[in-house]
């Protein structure tokens, strides 16, 4: 079955959401006692360490605003488990904002993006959490499944280790502006249209719990190219799924859990690194509110793409795609982005 068991558990996804906002409180705390003496530092010391001047401080925190928190949570949350490119999305929407659209703002907007799919992380989480439950059953040996599925998404996950930490600064450097995205949403929507009437709900298959070793490492050799913004990890790691022989509704669920893990890596060495530059540029409320409305929506979008495909194709989100790169094309001429 595509959808995942879902029932209401508001007391274990409080618990999650109370974990989640512990820790980006702590990564405050822990600025607020390592950077007293960084306040008394010139200028020039602050821009060598990587933190952001007073200057810069002031113009990327006038350039956020709750309002604006809420619509960058939102498009996060919807975007970033669909095949049509979260970064990609983000990267238009705060350009139209005018959110880290110079070069005082654009780190401190850069690290925002990525620190807010922890809510995102924990749509998943909460949704298919006995899918989980099961794989940490299989990490002590008394889930046979599990097991397979943990090394499984380990495999997976290895590719995108190892050449992301090497290439993340040139992409953050190259890629994040709106033609490279476009590019990319524009290959990836024909490429959709054109696979779609091929791939159905009812195609035969292997399920998650029988992906072999080698299709799990094609499938995280496959999540490389989504390193470019405006790919999607959930297109390629889909299709990549879905070549090696794995059926619609198993494809779908392991690029979801593969999320996970890519997704919590990533977003816990932003947080680690960039963290403070975050509560420097944005304060407390603004990153917690892009989190919750991040997770909130998330959970609508899984829901409704599980639901979707299961009567109907892919299609829909390469014409989504080709319509934002236009609109986004548009924005350009007119030289609102």
């Amino acid at each position: 079955m595509l959808a995942p068991s879902i029932t209401k558990s508001k007391r274990r996804g409080g618990r999650l959401l109370g974990v989640l906002l512990v820790l980006l409180l702590a990564t405050g705390v822990v600025h607020t006692f390592t950077g007293a003496s960084d306040a008394r530092a010139s200028s020039t010391e602050l821009a060598a360490s990587g933190e952001l001047t007073p200057d810069e401080q002031a113009a990327a925190k006038n350039q956020m605003s709750s309002w604006k928190a809420m619509v960058l949570g939102a498009v996060e949350g919807i975007t970033e488990y669909l095949p049509i490119s979260s970064t990609g999305h983000l990267v238009v929407t705060q350009r139209i904002l005018g959110i880290g659209d110079t070069s005082a703002t654009k780190d401190a907007a850069d690290s925002y993006a990525i620190a807010i799919q922890f809510g995102a992380i924990l749509a998943v989480l909460v949704l298919y959490r006995k899918r989980i439950e099961s794989i940490i059953r299989g990490l002590f040996g008394r889930d046979t499944d599990g097991r397979n599925l943990l090394i499984s998404l380990m495999l997976a996950f290895i590719p995108a280790v190892i050449i992301g930490v090497a290439i993340e600064k040139p992409i953050k450097s190259n890629l994040l502006n709106a033609g490279p995205v476009i590019g990319a949403w524009i290959v990836g929507g024909l490429l959709l249209l054109y696979l779609a009437p091929k791939i159905k709900a009812d195609r035969p298959g292997f399920s998650i719990t029988h992906l072999r070793p080698k299709q799990a490492l094609i499938i995280g050799c496959a999540q490389v190219l989504a390193m470019w913004p405006g790919t999607s990890r959930s297109l390629v790691t889909i299709l990549a799924a879905l070549a090696v022989g794995a059926t619609l509704a198993a494809a779908v669920e392991f690029s979801f859990l593969l999320g996970l893990m890519t997704l919590g890596a990533a977003t816990l060495y932003e947080t680690a690194t960039n963290g403070s530059t975050v509560i420097d540029a944005y304060g407390w409320l603004n990153p917690l509110v892009g989190l919750v409305f991040a997770f909130i929506f998330a959970a609508l979008a899984v829901k409704w793409m599980v639901t979707w495909l299961q009567t109907r194709s892919l299609a829909v989100f390469g014409w989504e795609r080709l319509v934002v790169a236009a609109a986004s094309i548009g924005l350009l001429i007119t030289g609102t982005i």
